[in-house]
């Protein structure tokens, strides 16, 4: 790749690489290039150069990485009678895909259904293989959609979290999860109550969006390095956020409590552990709660872990904050990008708060 002579590539990339957002984007406007003020789809913006688009991408979306991506894998070979479709969903905005998993234990019965979210750069398969949330439905007999983020929205396969179309009900890309959702459940007997969205970094912004507009489709949200609804507004907006937190926790969209599991990094410099107490505070919407908080260690990653339980004994937000790791699904297998074999196994630990709910 040719940078132009005006563009000190390799230091903005080391920046970014190291969680100095600011000075990486100093580094891109001292080229000239010019940072737009929306949040539009990168491939949208002629008048950046390729290389320019190419960075900024990977530092306005969450989950980019400045160094090599590692490779892509399809999760392991699924049982005899289990079927990981392609399928497409098709809206005003045009056609979507989106891939989804049948356990070979599903025959018709009414099941519950999870969407996970995946980060910038993965795929539905790299997703699935990463989070190894297939082998658990195969196991509890659940189905599972993946929708996938399209380059042609954004360049680096993000969310885009911070735009602010995609922050409301029956707009954007939540428009379009809800579409997908709805079309998996028309189509096979899913309980009803018992349909679930998590997701990762991007996806797990995208996934506390869901929750604070569609609360009487999700019956529980898992954010996994993620940020509140309403975090950002823009790029700049984006940008601090993810280095600091919002300047203000969000206010919920909602009155009543959205039931959420939090995991996030101490550790991370992509997205801020602060926006970890953010998600809480907006999904909690001001509900009196009674807390109790352990500490625990798994697999030589200690952990904090805070459930806060309603005047019903039921557990309605659980937080689990890893210490020391980064920004990496926790417990995650090594066959997917941005995982952490180490530590509590996120994946098992939020189909267990979404099957009490």
């Amino acid at each position: 790749m040719n940078a132009s002579p005006k563009i000190n590539m390799m230091t903005a990339l080391r920046l970014t690489r190291e969680g100095r957002l600011k000075e990486a984007m100093a580094e891109l406007r001292g080229s000239g290039a010019a940072l737009p003020v929306a949040a539009p789809a990168l491939p949208k913006l002629p008048a950046l150069p390729a290389v320019v688009k190419g960075v900024v991408g990977r530092l306005a979306t969450l989950g980019a990485a400045a160094a090599d991506l590692p490779a892509q894998t399809a999760p392991a070979a699924a049982k005899v009678g289990a079927r990981f479709e392609s399928r497409t969903y098709a809206d005003a905005t045009g056609k979507h895909t989106y891939k989804l998993f049948v356990p070979s234990t599903y025959h018709g019965q009414p099941a519950p259904l999870v969407v996970m979210l995946h980060g910038c750069t993965q795929s539905p398969d790299d997703f699935a293989a990463g989070t190894r949330m297939n082998a658990l439905a195969e196991a509890q007999t659940f189905l599972v959609a993946y929708p996938a983020q399209a380059r042609t929205a954004n360049i680096s396969k993000c969310w885009n979290w911070f735009n602010t179309e995609n922050q409301h009900r029956d707009q954007g890309e939540a428009a379009l999860i809800a579409g997908i959702t709805r079309q998996i459940m028309a189509e096979f007997a899913v309980q009803p109550k018992r349909v679930f969205v998590a997701g990762l970094s991007a996806g797990g912004a995208l996934a506390a969006i869901m929750g604070a507009t569609y609360p009487e489709l999700y019956a529980a949200v898992g954010v996994h390095s993620g940020l509140a609804c309403g975090a950002a507004h823009d790029m700049p907006s984006a940008f601090m956020a993810m280095k600091q937190g919002a300047p203000a926790s969000p206010k919920p969209p909602g009155e009543r409590p959205v039931p959420t599991i939090v995991f996030h990094g101490d550790n991370d410099h992509t997205v801020n552990f602060g926006n970890a107490a953010q998600v809480l505070d907006q999904a909690r919407a001001g509900a009196p709660l009674s807390s109790k908080t352990s500490a625990g260690e798994t697999d030589g990653v200690p952990y904090t872990r805070t459930v806060e339980r309603g005047p019903d004994g039921r557990a309605v937000l659980e937080q689990w904050a890893l210490h020391g790791t980064g920004h990496a699904w926790s417990g995650g297998d090594p066959a997917g990008s941005f995982t952490d074999p180490h530590g509590p196994d996120a994946s098992r630990e939020m189909l267990r708060f979404f099957l009490e709910q």
